[in-house]
Protein backbone atom coordinates (compact mmCIF):
# COMPACT_ATOMS: atom_id res chain seq x y z
CA UNK A 1 0.00 0.00 0.00
CA UNK A 2 2.82 2.39 0.87
CA UNK A 3 4.44 1.84 -2.54
CA UNK A 4 1.09 2.32 -4.28
CA UNK A 5 0.45 5.58 -2.43
CA UNK A 6 3.91 6.90 -3.23
CA UNK A 7 3.25 6.15 -6.92
CA UNK A 8 -0.13 7.86 -6.68
CA UNK A 9 1.57 10.93 -5.24
CA UNK A 10 4.12 10.89 -8.08
CA UNK A 11 1.38 10.64 -10.70
CA UNK A 12 -0.49 13.56 -9.15
CA UNK A 13 2.67 15.67 -8.95
CA UNK A 14 3.38 15.07 -12.63
CA UNK A 15 -0.19 15.80 -13.74
CA UNK A 16 0.00 19.25 -15.26
CA UNK A 17 -3.14 21.31 -15.82
CA UNK A 18 -1.73 24.47 -17.43
CA UNK A 19 -4.53 25.35 -19.84
CA UNK A 20 -7.26 27.67 -18.55
CA UNK A 21 -10.38 25.72 -19.37
CA UNK A 22 -13.68 25.80 -17.44
CA UNK A 23 -13.46 23.97 -14.12
CA UNK A 24 -9.68 23.56 -14.22
CA UNK A 25 -9.02 25.75 -11.18
CA UNK A 26 -11.07 23.44 -9.01
CA UNK A 27 -9.05 20.44 -10.18
CA UNK A 28 -5.75 22.28 -9.75
CA UNK A 29 -6.74 22.97 -6.15
CA UNK A 30 -7.87 19.37 -5.69
CA UNK A 31 -4.60 18.03 -7.09
CA UNK A 32 -2.53 20.18 -4.73
CA UNK A 33 -4.72 19.27 -1.75
CA UNK A 34 -4.29 15.59 -2.54
CA UNK A 35 -0.51 15.83 -2.88
CA UNK A 36 -0.37 17.79 0.38
CA UNK A 37 -2.49 15.24 2.23
CA UNK A 38 -0.42 12.35 0.94
CA UNK A 39 2.79 14.06 2.02
CA UNK A 40 1.50 15.63 5.24
CA UNK A 41 -0.57 12.78 6.58
CA UNK A 42 -1.34 9.62 4.64
CA UNK A 43 2.18 8.44 3.78
CA UNK A 44 3.79 9.51 7.09
CA UNK A 45 0.90 8.00 9.10
CA UNK A 46 1.07 4.72 7.19
CA UNK A 47 4.82 4.56 7.88
CA UNK A 48 4.31 5.28 11.58
CA UNK A 49 0.97 3.67 12.32
CA UNK A 50 1.77 3.53 16.06
CA UNK A 51 2.46 7.28 16.32
CA UNK A 52 0.39 9.30 18.86
CA UNK A 53 -3.14 10.25 17.95
CA UNK A 54 -2.98 13.71 16.41
CA UNK A 55 -5.98 15.80 17.38
CA UNK A 56 -6.23 19.03 15.39
CA UNK A 57 -8.32 21.73 17.01
CA UNK A 58 -9.95 23.89 14.35
CA UNK A 59 -12.82 26.27 14.06
CA UNK A 60 -14.04 29.76 13.33
CA UNK A 61 -12.56 33.07 14.35
CA UNK A 62 -13.32 33.87 17.98
CA UNK A 63 -14.58 30.38 18.85
CA UNK A 64 -12.05 30.07 21.67
CA UNK A 65 -9.77 27.36 20.25
CA UNK A 66 -6.57 28.47 21.94
CA UNK A 67 -8.26 28.97 25.29
CA UNK A 68 -9.76 25.50 25.00
CA UNK A 69 -6.39 23.93 24.14
CA UNK A 70 -4.71 25.66 27.09
CA UNK A 71 -7.50 24.54 29.39
CA UNK A 72 -7.40 20.90 28.24
CA UNK A 73 -3.61 20.81 28.60
CA UNK A 74 -3.87 22.54 32.00
CA UNK A 75 -1.50 25.43 31.40
CA UNK A 76 -0.81 28.08 28.79
CA UNK A 77 0.86 26.54 25.73
CA UNK A 78 -0.60 28.71 22.98
CA UNK A 79 -1.43 32.40 22.94
CA UNK A 80 -5.05 33.36 22.26
CA UNK A 81 -5.29 36.06 19.62
CA UNK A 82 -6.58 39.43 20.72
CA UNK A 83 -6.30 41.05 17.31
CA UNK A 84 -7.85 39.48 14.22
CA UNK A 85 -6.62 37.80 12.17
CA UNK A 86 -4.35 35.96 14.57
CA UNK A 87 -1.09 35.46 12.67
CA UNK A 88 1.14 32.89 14.35
CA UNK A 89 2.51 29.45 13.73
CA UNK A 90 0.45 26.39 14.65
CA UNK A 91 1.26 24.88 18.05
CA UNK A 92 1.57 21.12 18.62
CA UNK A 93 1.49 19.92 22.24
CA UNK A 94 2.71 16.41 23.02
CA UNK A 95 4.10 14.29 25.85
CA UNK A 96 7.91 14.53 26.05
CA UNK A 97 8.24 10.79 25.45
CA UNK A 98 6.50 11.21 22.06
CA UNK A 99 8.86 13.88 20.70
CA UNK A 100 10.45 11.47 18.21
CA UNK A 101 7.16 11.10 16.35
CA UNK A 102 7.00 14.75 15.34
CA UNK A 103 10.41 15.32 13.75
CA UNK A 104 10.93 17.13 10.45
CA UNK A 105 10.87 13.87 8.51
CA UNK A 106 7.47 12.85 9.82
CA UNK A 107 4.11 14.57 9.90
CA UNK A 108 3.80 17.90 8.00
CA UNK A 109 7.38 17.77 6.64
CA UNK A 110 7.12 21.18 4.95
CA UNK A 111 6.74 23.02 8.27
CA UNK A 112 9.94 23.98 10.07
CA UNK A 113 10.10 22.74 13.66
CA UNK A 114 10.65 25.43 16.31
CA UNK A 115 10.48 25.44 20.09
CA UNK A 116 9.42 29.06 20.57
CA UNK A 117 6.38 31.16 19.77
CA UNK A 118 6.56 32.69 16.31
CA UNK A 119 4.41 34.47 13.76
CA UNK A 120 5.87 32.41 10.90
CA UNK A 121 3.06 30.35 9.32
CA UNK A 122 5.74 28.12 7.75
CA UNK A 123 6.81 26.90 11.21
CA UNK A 124 5.35 24.34 13.60
CA UNK A 125 5.93 25.13 17.28
CA UNK A 126 6.48 21.96 19.32
CA UNK A 127 5.54 22.14 22.99
CA UNK A 128 6.31 19.11 25.21
CA UNK A 129 4.00 18.81 28.20
CA UNK A 130 3.78 16.13 30.88
CA UNK A 131 0.12 17.00 31.48
CA UNK A 132 -0.79 15.22 28.25
CA UNK A 133 -0.71 11.42 28.33
CA UNK A 134 1.63 9.54 25.97
CA UNK A 135 -0.11 8.61 22.76
CA UNK A 136 -1.97 11.92 22.39
CA UNK A 137 -0.95 15.15 20.65
CA UNK A 138 -3.05 18.30 20.30
CA UNK A 139 -2.48 20.82 17.52
CA UNK A 140 -3.95 24.33 17.69
CA UNK A 141 -4.65 25.44 14.10
CA UNK A 142 -5.34 28.91 12.63
CA UNK A 143 -8.92 30.07 12.00
CA UNK A 144 -10.59 28.30 9.10
CA UNK A 145 -12.43 31.51 8.17
CA UNK A 146 -9.54 33.90 8.71
CA UNK A 147 -9.52 37.03 6.58
CA UNK A 148 -5.90 36.15 5.82
CA UNK A 149 -5.72 33.58 3.01
CA UNK A 150 -2.49 32.01 4.25
CA UNK A 151 -4.16 31.25 7.58
CA UNK A 152 -7.13 29.61 5.86
CA UNK A 153 -4.88 27.53 3.63
CA UNK A 154 -2.75 26.41 6.56
CA UNK A 155 -5.83 25.54 8.63
CA UNK A 156 -7.14 23.34 5.81
CA UNK A 157 -3.72 21.69 5.43
CA UNK A 158 -3.53 20.93 9.15
CA UNK A 159 -7.04 19.55 9.32
CA UNK A 160 -6.22 17.25 6.40
CA UNK A 161 -3.29 15.92 8.46
CA UNK A 162 -5.42 15.09 11.52
CA UNK A 163 -6.32 11.69 12.89
CA UNK A 164 -9.11 13.40 14.78
CA UNK A 165 -10.77 16.76 14.20
CA UNK A 166 -11.84 18.61 17.33
CA UNK A 167 -14.09 21.24 15.83
CA UNK A 168 -14.74 24.23 18.06
CA UNK A 169 -17.69 26.51 17.45
CA UNK A 170 -19.87 28.79 19.57
CA UNK A 171 -23.52 29.62 20.06
CA UNK A 172 -23.02 32.66 17.86
CA UNK A 173 -21.12 30.89 15.08
CA UNK A 174 -22.30 27.27 14.93
CA UNK A 175 -24.51 27.81 11.86
CA UNK A 176 -21.83 29.61 9.81
CA UNK A 177 -21.28 28.26 6.32
CA UNK A 178 -17.48 27.87 6.34
CA UNK A 179 -17.25 25.40 9.26
CA UNK A 180 -19.98 23.27 7.73
CA UNK A 181 -18.01 23.10 4.49
CA UNK A 182 -15.14 21.52 6.42
CA UNK A 183 -17.48 19.24 8.34
CA UNK A 184 -19.04 18.08 5.07
CA UNK A 185 -15.56 17.12 3.84
CA UNK A 186 -14.97 15.26 7.09
CA UNK A 187 -18.17 13.27 6.59
CA UNK A 188 -17.23 12.48 2.99
CA UNK A 189 -13.78 11.27 4.05
CA UNK A 190 -15.08 9.34 7.11
CA UNK A 191 -12.74 11.46 9.23
CA UNK A 192 -13.14 11.05 12.98
CA UNK A 193 -14.70 14.26 14.30
CA UNK A 194 -15.74 15.58 17.70
CA UNK A 195 -17.59 18.88 18.12
CA UNK A 196 -17.15 21.36 20.96
CA UNK A 197 -19.95 23.91 21.42
CA UNK A 198 -17.94 26.59 23.21
CA UNK A 199 -18.82 29.90 24.86
CA UNK A 200 -22.50 29.12 25.20
CA UNK A 201 -24.68 30.80 27.87
CA UNK A 202 -25.97 28.24 30.37
CA UNK A 203 -29.59 29.01 29.58
CA UNK A 204 -29.02 28.43 25.86
CA UNK A 205 -26.90 25.28 26.00
CA UNK A 206 -29.77 22.81 25.72
CA UNK A 207 -31.50 24.60 22.86
CA UNK A 208 -28.36 25.25 20.82
CA UNK A 209 -26.89 21.80 21.46
CA UNK A 210 -30.12 20.10 20.38
CA UNK A 211 -30.23 22.11 17.14
CA UNK A 212 -26.55 21.49 16.48
CA UNK A 213 -27.00 17.76 17.03
CA UNK A 214 -29.79 17.68 14.45
CA UNK A 215 -27.60 19.55 11.98
CA UNK A 216 -24.77 17.07 12.53
CA UNK A 217 -27.09 14.09 12.04
CA UNK A 218 -28.52 15.51 8.82
CA UNK A 219 -24.99 15.89 7.45
CA UNK A 220 -23.76 12.40 8.18
CA UNK A 221 -22.06 13.16 11.49
CA UNK A 222 -24.64 11.75 13.93
CA UNK A 223 -22.01 9.53 15.59
CA UNK A 224 -19.62 12.41 16.29
CA UNK A 225 -19.30 13.23 20.01
CA UNK A 226 -20.71 16.65 20.95
CA UNK A 227 -19.29 18.48 23.98
CA UNK A 228 -20.54 21.74 25.44
CA UNK A 229 -18.60 24.41 27.30
CA UNK A 230 -20.46 27.13 29.16
CA UNK A 231 -19.60 30.77 28.78
CA UNK A 232 -17.74 31.41 32.03
CA UNK A 233 -14.94 33.73 33.16
CA UNK A 234 -11.40 32.49 32.62
CA UNK A 235 -8.67 32.46 35.27
CA UNK A 236 -5.75 34.87 35.47
CA UNK A 237 -3.80 32.38 33.37
CA UNK A 238 -6.53 32.47 30.72
CA UNK A 239 -7.83 29.00 31.51
CA UNK A 240 -11.39 27.73 31.78
CA UNK A 241 -12.40 26.00 35.01
CA UNK A 242 -11.23 22.37 34.95
CA UNK A 243 -14.80 21.06 35.27
CA UNK A 244 -15.80 22.83 32.03
CA UNK A 245 -13.32 20.80 29.98
CA UNK A 246 -13.29 17.64 32.08
CA UNK A 247 -15.43 15.66 29.65
CA UNK A 248 -13.28 16.63 26.68
CA UNK A 249 -10.04 15.89 28.48
CA UNK A 250 -11.36 12.58 29.82
CA UNK A 251 -12.50 11.45 26.38
CA UNK A 252 -9.15 12.31 24.79
CA UNK A 253 -7.23 10.58 27.58
CA UNK A 254 -9.35 7.45 27.20
CA UNK A 255 -8.44 7.33 23.51
CA UNK A 256 -4.78 7.77 24.34
CA UNK A 257 -4.83 5.00 26.94
CA UNK A 258 -6.81 2.48 24.87
CA UNK A 259 -4.63 1.36 21.98
CA UNK A 260 -7.54 -0.40 20.28
CA UNK A 261 -9.76 2.68 20.46
CA UNK A 262 -6.91 4.90 19.31
CA UNK A 263 -6.13 2.52 16.47
CA UNK A 264 -9.78 2.46 15.41
CA UNK A 265 -9.84 6.27 15.12
CA UNK A 266 -6.60 6.29 13.14
CA UNK A 267 -7.80 3.50 10.85
CA UNK A 268 -11.14 5.20 10.26
CA UNK A 269 -9.56 8.51 9.30
CA UNK A 270 -6.67 7.00 7.34
CA UNK A 271 -8.86 4.64 5.35
CA UNK A 272 -11.36 7.41 4.67
CA UNK A 273 -8.56 9.69 3.45
CA UNK A 274 -7.18 6.99 1.13
CA UNK A 275 -10.63 6.16 -0.24
CA UNK A 276 -11.34 9.84 -0.90
CA UNK A 277 -7.96 10.31 -2.58
CA UNK A 278 -8.57 7.50 -5.05
CA UNK A 279 -12.02 8.82 -5.85
CA UNK A 280 -10.82 12.40 -6.37
CA UNK A 281 -7.92 11.22 -8.54
CA UNK A 282 -10.35 10.34 -11.32
CA UNK A 283 -11.51 13.96 -11.44
CA UNK A 284 -7.92 15.10 -11.94
CA UNK A 285 -7.47 12.39 -14.60
CA UNK A 286 -10.55 13.67 -16.44
CA UNK A 287 -9.17 17.21 -16.26
CA UNK A 288 -5.80 16.02 -17.60
CA UNK A 289 -7.56 14.25 -20.46
CA UNK A 290 -9.48 17.44 -21.27
CA UNK A 291 -6.19 19.36 -21.32
CA UNK A 292 -4.93 16.95 -23.98
CA UNK A 293 -8.11 17.36 -26.04
CA UNK A 294 -7.86 21.17 -25.96
CA UNK A 295 -4.13 21.12 -26.74
CA UNK A 296 -4.79 18.75 -29.64
CA UNK A 297 -7.50 21.04 -30.97
CA UNK A 298 -5.16 24.04 -30.81
CA UNK A 299 -2.48 22.05 -32.61
CA UNK A 300 -4.96 21.02 -35.29
CA UNK A 301 -5.99 24.66 -35.81
CA UNK A 302 -2.36 25.70 -36.29
CA UNK A 303 -1.71 22.73 -38.57
CA UNK A 304 -4.73 23.55 -40.68
CA UNK A 305 -3.60 27.14 -41.13
CA UNK A 306 -0.10 26.21 -42.25
CA UNK A 307 -1.08 23.14 -44.26
CA UNK A 308 -3.44 25.41 -46.17
CA UNK A 309 -0.57 27.84 -46.81
CA UNK A 310 1.75 25.08 -48.03
CA UNK A 311 -0.93 23.72 -50.36
CA UNK A 312 -1.67 27.22 -51.68
CA UNK A 313 2.01 27.91 -52.41
CA UNK A 314 2.35 24.53 -54.11
CA UNK A 315 -0.69 25.24 -56.27
CA UNK A 316 0.35 28.78 -57.14
CA UNK A 317 3.81 27.59 -58.16
CA UNK A 318 2.29 24.99 -60.51
CA UNK A 319 -0.83 26.58 -61.96
CA UNK A 320 0.84 29.20 -64.08
CA UNK A 321 0.49 32.01 -61.54
CA UNK A 322 4.24 32.61 -61.51
CA UNK A 323 4.34 32.83 -65.32
CA UNK A 324 2.63 36.19 -65.20
CA UNK A 325 3.96 39.68 -64.83
CA UNK A 326 7.68 40.17 -64.40
CA UNK A 327 8.64 36.50 -64.82
CA UNK A 328 6.73 36.24 -68.10
CA UNK A 329 8.22 39.47 -69.42
CA UNK A 330 11.80 38.46 -68.63
CA UNK A 331 11.22 34.97 -70.06
CA UNK A 332 9.92 36.43 -73.31
CA UNK A 333 13.02 38.56 -73.55
CA UNK A 334 15.09 35.44 -73.16
CA UNK A 335 13.31 33.22 -75.70
CA UNK A 336 12.19 35.94 -78.06
CA UNK A 337 8.63 36.56 -79.30
CA UNK A 338 7.20 37.14 -82.71
CA UNK A 339 6.78 34.36 -85.23
CA UNK A 340 7.96 31.57 -82.98
CA UNK A 341 5.39 32.11 -80.19
CA UNK A 342 2.68 32.90 -82.71
CA UNK A 343 3.32 29.60 -84.45
CA UNK A 344 3.44 27.73 -81.15
CA UNK A 345 -0.09 28.85 -80.35
CA UNK A 346 -1.28 26.93 -83.39
CA UNK A 347 1.30 24.23 -83.71
CA UNK A 348 3.05 23.09 -80.54
CA UNK A 349 4.86 20.23 -82.30
CA UNK A 350 7.53 22.28 -84.04
CA UNK A 351 10.72 20.48 -84.79
CA UNK A 352 13.16 20.75 -81.92
CA UNK A 353 15.97 22.01 -84.07
CA UNK A 354 13.79 24.80 -85.42
CA UNK A 355 12.92 25.88 -81.87
CA UNK A 356 16.50 25.80 -80.69
CA UNK A 357 17.69 27.76 -83.68
CA UNK A 358 15.05 30.44 -83.11
CA UNK A 359 15.67 31.11 -79.40
CA UNK A 360 17.70 34.32 -78.92
CA UNK A 361 18.59 33.96 -75.18
CA UNK A 362 21.69 35.66 -73.78
CA UNK A 363 23.34 35.10 -70.36
CA UNK A 364 22.27 38.47 -68.98
CA UNK A 365 18.68 37.80 -70.07
CA UNK A 366 18.73 34.44 -68.27
CA UNK A 367 19.88 36.22 -65.11
CA UNK A 368 16.92 38.61 -65.35
CA UNK A 369 14.52 35.66 -65.45
CA UNK A 370 16.23 34.19 -62.39
CA UNK A 371 15.82 37.44 -60.46
CA UNK A 372 12.17 37.71 -61.47
CA UNK A 373 11.49 34.12 -60.36
CA UNK A 374 13.23 34.83 -57.07
CA UNK A 375 11.12 37.90 -56.42
CA UNK A 376 7.88 36.17 -57.43
CA UNK A 377 8.48 33.15 -55.21
CA UNK A 378 9.49 35.28 -52.21
CA UNK A 379 6.33 37.35 -52.52
CA UNK A 380 4.20 34.20 -52.83
CA UNK A 381 5.75 32.65 -49.71
CA UNK A 382 5.46 35.81 -47.62
CA UNK A 383 1.82 36.40 -48.56
CA UNK A 384 0.74 32.91 -47.59
CA UNK A 385 2.85 32.86 -44.42
CA UNK A 386 1.14 36.07 -43.29
CA UNK A 387 -2.27 34.59 -44.11
CA UNK A 388 -1.47 31.41 -42.18
CA UNK A 389 -0.34 33.37 -39.11
CA UNK A 390 -3.55 35.40 -39.18
CA UNK A 391 -5.73 32.27 -39.47
CA UNK A 392 -3.91 30.44 -36.68
CA UNK A 393 -4.08 33.45 -34.38
CA UNK A 394 -7.78 33.99 -35.06
CA UNK A 395 -8.60 30.37 -34.22
CA UNK A 396 -6.59 30.48 -30.99
CA UNK A 397 -8.09 33.79 -29.94
CA UNK A 398 -11.56 32.26 -30.21
CA UNK A 399 -10.94 30.06 -27.14
CA UNK A 400 -9.71 31.07 -23.68
CA UNK A 401 -6.74 28.64 -23.49
CA UNK A 402 -5.43 29.76 -26.88
CA UNK A 403 -5.88 33.41 -25.97
CA UNK A 404 -3.90 32.91 -22.76
CA UNK A 405 -1.09 31.13 -24.62
CA UNK A 406 -0.84 33.93 -27.19
CA UNK A 407 -0.73 36.52 -24.40
CA UNK A 408 2.30 34.77 -22.93
CA UNK A 409 4.02 34.14 -26.25
CA UNK A 410 6.33 37.15 -26.06
CA UNK A 411 5.85 37.97 -29.74
CA UNK A 412 3.08 38.76 -32.22
CA UNK A 413 2.21 35.39 -33.69
CA UNK A 414 -0.51 36.96 -35.86
CA UNK A 415 2.22 38.04 -38.25
CA UNK A 416 4.90 36.07 -40.04
CA UNK A 417 8.21 36.00 -38.16
CA UNK A 418 10.43 39.03 -38.61
CA UNK A 419 13.22 37.12 -40.30
CA UNK A 420 10.99 35.22 -42.71
CA UNK A 421 11.81 37.52 -45.64
CA UNK A 422 15.51 36.89 -45.20
CA UNK A 423 14.91 33.15 -44.85
CA UNK A 424 12.66 33.12 -47.92
CA UNK A 425 15.29 34.91 -50.00
CA UNK A 426 17.87 32.35 -48.95
CA UNK A 427 15.54 29.40 -49.55
CA UNK A 428 14.62 30.55 -53.07
CA UNK A 429 18.24 31.16 -53.97
CA UNK A 430 19.17 27.77 -52.60
CA UNK A 431 16.43 26.20 -54.71
CA UNK A 432 17.65 27.98 -57.80
CA UNK A 433 21.11 26.63 -56.99
CA UNK A 434 19.55 23.16 -56.70
CA UNK A 435 18.11 23.55 -60.19
CA UNK A 436 21.44 24.79 -61.52
CA UNK A 437 23.22 21.76 -60.08
CA UNK A 438 20.62 19.38 -61.54
CA UNK A 439 21.14 20.86 -65.01
CA UNK A 440 24.91 20.85 -64.62
CA UNK A 441 24.89 17.20 -63.49
CA UNK A 442 22.42 16.09 -66.18
CA UNK A 443 24.41 17.87 -68.88
CA UNK A 444 27.80 16.58 -67.76
CA UNK A 445 28.22 14.50 -70.91
CA UNK A 446 26.61 17.08 -73.19
CA UNK A 447 28.67 20.15 -72.40
CA UNK A 448 30.50 19.88 -75.67
CA UNK A 449 27.37 19.91 -77.81
CA UNK A 450 26.40 23.02 -79.70
CA UNK A 451 22.95 23.10 -78.16
CA UNK A 452 24.26 22.96 -74.58
CA UNK A 453 26.91 25.57 -75.31
CA UNK A 454 24.33 27.83 -76.95
CA UNK A 455 22.41 28.32 -73.72
CA UNK A 456 24.77 27.23 -71.01
CA UNK A 457 23.86 26.01 -67.54
CA UNK A 458 22.15 29.28 -66.59
CA UNK A 459 19.96 29.42 -69.64
CA UNK A 460 18.86 25.80 -69.35
CA UNK A 461 18.23 26.27 -65.62
CA UNK A 462 15.93 29.17 -66.38
CA UNK A 463 14.05 27.00 -68.87
CA UNK A 464 13.67 24.28 -66.24
CA UNK A 465 12.26 26.76 -63.69
CA UNK A 466 9.67 27.85 -66.23
CA UNK A 467 8.75 24.24 -66.93
CA UNK A 468 8.21 23.70 -63.17
CA UNK A 469 5.62 26.52 -63.29
CA UNK A 470 4.24 25.17 -66.58
CA UNK A 471 0.60 24.27 -65.89
CA UNK A 472 -1.80 26.77 -67.45
CA UNK A 473 -4.58 26.19 -64.93
CA UNK A 474 -5.68 29.46 -63.42
CA UNK A 475 -4.66 31.65 -66.34
CA UNK A 476 -7.27 33.55 -68.27
CA UNK A 477 -7.72 34.93 -71.74
CA UNK A 478 -4.63 35.68 -73.75
CA UNK A 479 -2.40 34.69 -70.83
CA UNK A 480 -3.13 31.04 -71.58
CA UNK A 481 -1.60 31.20 -74.99
CA UNK A 482 1.33 33.37 -74.02
CA UNK A 483 2.32 31.67 -70.77
CA UNK A 484 1.39 28.23 -72.03
CA UNK A 485 3.34 28.70 -75.17
CA UNK A 486 6.30 30.02 -73.21
CA UNK A 487 6.28 26.96 -70.95
CA UNK A 488 6.01 24.57 -73.89
CA UNK A 489 8.86 26.38 -75.56
CA UNK A 490 11.00 25.92 -72.43
CA UNK A 491 10.18 22.24 -72.35
CA UNK A 492 11.00 21.72 -76.02
CA UNK A 493 14.26 23.59 -75.57
CA UNK A 494 15.24 21.27 -72.71
CA UNK A 495 14.10 18.19 -74.63
CA UNK A 496 16.31 19.21 -77.53
CA UNK A 497 19.30 19.09 -75.18
CA UNK A 498 18.43 16.29 -72.71
CA UNK A 499 15.61 14.23 -74.23
CA UNK A 500 11.97 13.75 -73.17
CA UNK A 501 12.40 11.44 -70.17
CA UNK A 502 15.28 13.40 -68.70
CA UNK A 503 13.23 16.61 -68.79
CA UNK A 504 10.30 14.97 -67.01
CA UNK A 505 12.66 13.67 -64.33
CA UNK A 506 14.38 17.04 -63.95
CA UNK A 507 11.06 18.86 -63.66
CA UNK A 508 9.78 16.45 -60.99
CA UNK A 509 12.98 16.67 -58.97
CA UNK A 510 12.97 20.44 -59.19
CA UNK A 511 9.36 20.64 -58.03
CA UNK A 512 10.03 18.36 -55.07
CA UNK A 513 13.12 20.38 -54.17
CA UNK A 514 10.99 23.54 -54.16
CA UNK A 515 8.30 21.89 -52.02
CA UNK A 516 10.93 20.82 -49.50
CA UNK A 517 12.36 24.35 -49.27
CA UNK A 518 8.91 25.89 -48.87
CA UNK A 519 7.88 23.19 -46.41
CA UNK A 520 10.90 23.90 -44.23
CA UNK A 521 10.04 27.61 -44.15
CA UNK A 522 6.42 26.95 -43.22
CA UNK A 523 7.40 24.38 -40.60
CA UNK A 524 9.57 27.00 -38.91
CA UNK A 525 6.60 29.38 -38.92
CA UNK A 526 4.25 26.67 -37.64
CA UNK A 527 6.75 25.83 -34.89
CA UNK A 528 6.09 29.16 -33.20
CA UNK A 529 2.62 27.84 -32.33
CA UNK A 530 3.65 24.23 -31.79
CA UNK A 531 6.49 25.24 -29.45
CA UNK A 532 4.01 27.13 -27.28
CA UNK A 533 2.03 23.92 -26.87
CA UNK A 534 5.23 22.00 -26.15
CA UNK A 535 5.98 24.29 -23.20
CA UNK A 536 2.80 22.95 -21.57
CA UNK A 537 4.63 19.64 -21.11
CA UNK A 538 1.44 17.62 -21.38
CA UNK A 539 2.09 13.87 -21.37
CA UNK A 540 -0.48 11.78 -23.29
CA UNK A 541 -0.11 9.00 -20.71
CA UNK A 542 -1.00 11.16 -17.69
CA UNK A 543 -4.75 10.38 -17.47
CA UNK A 544 -4.24 6.63 -17.63
CA UNK A 545 -1.30 6.70 -15.22
CA UNK A 546 -3.49 8.57 -12.71
CA UNK A 547 -6.34 6.10 -13.11
CA UNK A 548 -4.02 3.09 -12.90
CA UNK A 549 -2.39 4.45 -9.73
CA UNK A 550 -5.83 5.05 -8.22
CA UNK A 551 -7.07 1.57 -9.16
CA UNK A 552 -3.98 -0.03 -7.64
CA UNK A 553 -4.61 1.66 -4.28
CA UNK A 554 -8.28 0.68 -4.41
CA UNK A 555 -7.40 -2.93 -5.18
CA UNK A 556 -5.15 -3.05 -2.13
CA UNK A 557 -7.85 -1.47 0.04
CA UNK A 558 -10.43 -4.01 -1.05
CA UNK A 559 -7.99 -6.88 -0.54
CA UNK A 560 -7.37 -5.70 3.05
CA UNK A 561 -11.05 -5.50 3.96
CA UNK A 562 -12.50 -8.24 6.17
CA UNK A 563 -14.34 -10.91 4.20
CA UNK A 564 -17.74 -9.46 3.33
CA UNK A 565 -16.57 -5.96 4.33
CA UNK A 566 -17.96 -2.78 2.86
CA UNK A 567 -15.49 -0.63 0.94
CA UNK A 568 -17.32 2.49 2.02
CA UNK A 569 -17.14 1.65 5.72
Amino acid sequence: MLTALVRLRGSLQEARLPLDIPGVEEQRTARQEMVDQLEDYVIPRLMTIDAPLLTVVGGSTGAGKSTLVNSVVGHRVTEPGVLRPTTRSPVLVHHPDDAEWFGQDRLLPDLERVSHATTDPEALQLVPSTTLPPGLAILDAPDIDSVEERNRTLAAQLLAAADLWLFVTSAARYADQVPWGFLRQAAERSTAVAIVLDRTPADAVQTVATHLARMLASRGLKDSPLFTVNEVPVSEDGLLPAEEVADIRGWLESLAEDSDARGAVVKQTLDGAIRTLTRRTHGVADAAAEQLVVARSLREDADKAYDTAIAAISLASADGTLLRGEVLARWQEFVGTGELLKSLENRVGWLRDRIVNTVKGKPQQAERVTVAVESGLETLILEHAEAAAERAEASWLSVAPGKALLADAGEDLGRASRDLRRKAERAVRDWQQDVLEMVRTEGADKRGTARFLAYGVNGLSVALMVVVFASTAGLTGAEVGIAGGSAVLGQKLLEAVFGDQAVRTLAERSRKALEIRVGDLMEAERARYVDLLATLDLAPTTPELLRAASRRVDDLRFAALPRGGDAES
